[in-house]
């Protein structure tokens, strides 16, 4: 018998031996080991096996879902306003946006008690339809710092600090796919402790400039800084800052070249703070830097550092190749500051003021809106490079090169020339 034919007999006996008697199924197993030639043994063992699946197969639960579409429905707006935090995260900032929630979309008490129960896991389930993963690439502009190397300590160690005011801070670009010219770089600086992020654009990278934006954020933290971390570039590592560091009595630190693990917690920011808000586009006009810098100062810290959590790496487990991170609560830098009882004093009380006034609903929609102006002043034009290359390949030809080449035309038959500008092509 061939395959086909045996599945087929085996298929029409099987159901029938495994409710058959003790006698019949010596029968019908005699039948089934002539007919196939199978061992006695083996027949036995593919005969029970196959009907014990069939007779167990597993029958779906038809249990309905505990969040209806209502929650799941405000969950994503949440989700959505939020800038997308991970279900942690976002499990966390439920509780301190509620008050605003029950305002903007009415919620009953049931809805709200299901909203404040729901684990991250189930948010994440129910969130997934709704996920879109989008990779770009970040292309680096630092240029090394060749002075005062010496002076500036290199930090190795890992930071186990425990007071706000050691910061790392980085520059990202706003170049395009252009790196010539002056353009817009953002001045990016963080808290490693609390995990406080400030912003300020500036035009061109100028040591003078990056100094000035440090000078501005540093009054923006609700705490003094005391040290400051960076990579080597040369608009870090010179006398500017170094002499604004000592005046200042704050701790210059800078991490080893070409190791970003050094700098890992502004590197992360840099993505969430400035390059998952304004792109990849070149902004290389004032109005455009000051555009930013209204965003950075007022509404984005305010958003950032009072109403979205964040959470911190507090250890890693290996057990062979798995690795397993461990994160504390999920918390707002502002309450990351209150617990330490180290911030400024009118500071805090007038932050926790805004905080309970501000609505974070009305505070991301605004954000939305200066984020759509500025898109509309990003540099969408070609690079001078391109530009200059057709701008020379449209030259017109000359009356002695247009000779040249109807000469050429004729000694080659078929050859195909262009002839720039003109848009025709002689062809013989």
């Amino acid at each position: 018998m061939s395959r086909k034919a045996i599945r087929e007999y085996f298929k029409s006996i099987y159901i029938r031996y495994w409710k058959a008697s003790k006698e019949l199924k010596q029968l019908i197993l005699n039948e089934f080991c002539a007919t196939t030639g199978y061992n006695r043994k083996y027949a036995i063992r593919k005969l029970n096996t196959s009907a014990r699946k069939e007779s167990n197969k597993a029958v779906p639960r038809q249990r309905k879902p505990t969040y209806g579409h209502k929650v799941i429905s405000v969950l994503a707006a949440v989700w959505e306003a939020a800038g997308y935090p991970c279900s942690v995260r976002l499990k966390a900032l439920l509780a301190l946006w509620m008050p605003w929630i029950r305002k903007r979309y009415a919620i009953s008490f049931k809805i709200e008690k299901q909203l404040l129960a729901i684990s991250p896991r189930q948010i994440d389930r129910r969130l997934k339809s709704r996920k879109g993963i989008i990779r770009k690439r970040i292309y680096g502009r630092t240029k090394p710092g060749t002075l005062l190397k010496h002076h500036i300590p290199i930090k190795t160690d890992n930071w186990d600090v425990q007071s706000p005011g050691w910061t790392e801070v980085d520059t990202v670009s706003h170049s395009g796919n252009n790196a010539e010219g002056v353009f817009g770089y953002t001045v990016n600086q963080t808290d490693i402790f609390t995990t406080w992020v400030e912003s300020r654009a500036i035009l061109g990278k100028g040591e003078k400039a990056v100094v000035d934006a440090l000078d501005e954020m540093a009054k923006s933290f609700p705490f003094p800084i005391k040290g400051i971390d960076s990579d080597n570039g040369s608009e870090f590592i010179n006398w500017h800052l170094f002499r604004y560091c000592e005046s200042k009595k704050i701790q210059p630190f800078r991490g080893r070249p070409y190791k970003k693990d050094d700098n890992a917690h502004i590197e992360q920011k840099n993505w969430t703070h400035v390059r998952k808000l304004m792109g990849w586009d070149r902004y290389d006009t004032r109005e455009a830097v000051e555009a930013m810098n209204d965003l950075y100062r007022n509404e984005l810290s305010l958003f950032m550092n009072l109403f979205l959590p964040s959470m911190k790496l507090q250890k890693k487990k290996r057990v062979g190749s798995k690795v397993t991170r461990v994160y504390d609560e999920p918390k707002t830098p502002l309450q990351r500051v209150e617990e330490s009882k180290q911030g400024n004093t009118k500071k805090m009380e007038a932050l926790k003021k805004l905080r309970d006034s501000i609505d974070p609903f009305s505070l991301a929609q605004t954000i939305e809106t200066k984020l759509d102006r500025i898109c509309k002043l990003a540099d969408l034009h070609q690079s001078p490079k391109q530009a200059q290359y057709q701008q020379k390949a449209q030259k017109p030809v000359s009356k002695v090169d247009r000779e040249a080449i109807n000469t050429l035309s004729r000694i080659f038959p078929g050859l195909s020339i262009s002839l720039g500008s003109t848009g025709n092509k002689e062809q013989r």
